[in-house]
């Protein structure tokens, strides 16, 4: 298996594995991989550091390395962590009843999740379930602050 790390025409990072570098051409030419957090089928390796094999083990990974484009224009992003190569239907179908299900019973907050976390746990707003964005960072503060969190895959809504 390889691993890449992956960037969409949106610049929106994400790791995938793959039989081999032709395997992730195949892919990527009959449009089965899409952006996580986007959608977009547009999808690229990105520059990847390579692996170094710890002192008598041979280095199994292929690395190739790959030219960075000049990145576009970059749509507000979705809470969105972890992504496959192919995600199967079943999956995405799961995927799609929880976000609908979340944008139904839950506010959202946008950019100002960790802030609106933080106020509603300190009780200075509302207790309720919302959902937005927020760096690695402050989620980890969230984390360390008691203030329970969880990214979730968030794929493009059913109906289109």
């Amino acid at each position: 298996m390889i691993h890449y790390e992956l960037r969409c025409s949106a610049e929106h990072s994400f790791d995938g594995w793959f039989k081999d570098s032709a395997n992730f051409e195949q892919q990527a030419k009959r449009g089965l991989l899409e952006c996580p957090i986007c959608g977009t089928a547009k999808v690229e390796r990105a520059l990847m550091s390579p692996s170094v094999p710890k002192k008598g083990r041979p280095m199994r990974n292929e690395i190739v390395p790959m030219p960075q484009a000049a990145p576009e224009p970059t749509p507000d992003p979705a809470p969105m962590a972890v992504q496959t190569p192919a995600l199967p239907a079943h999956m995405r179908a799961v995927l799609q009843r929880m976000r609908a299900e979340i944008e139904e019973k839950c506010d959202y907050v946008g950019d100002d999740f960790a802030d609106e976390a933080r106020r509603i746990h300190h009780g200075e707003s509302d207790a309720r379930g919302i959902y937005g964005e927020t760096t690695a960072e402050d989620a980890e503060s969230l984390a360390e602050e008691g203030i329970d969190v969880t990214r979730i895959p968030w794929v493009p809504r059913a109906d289109g």
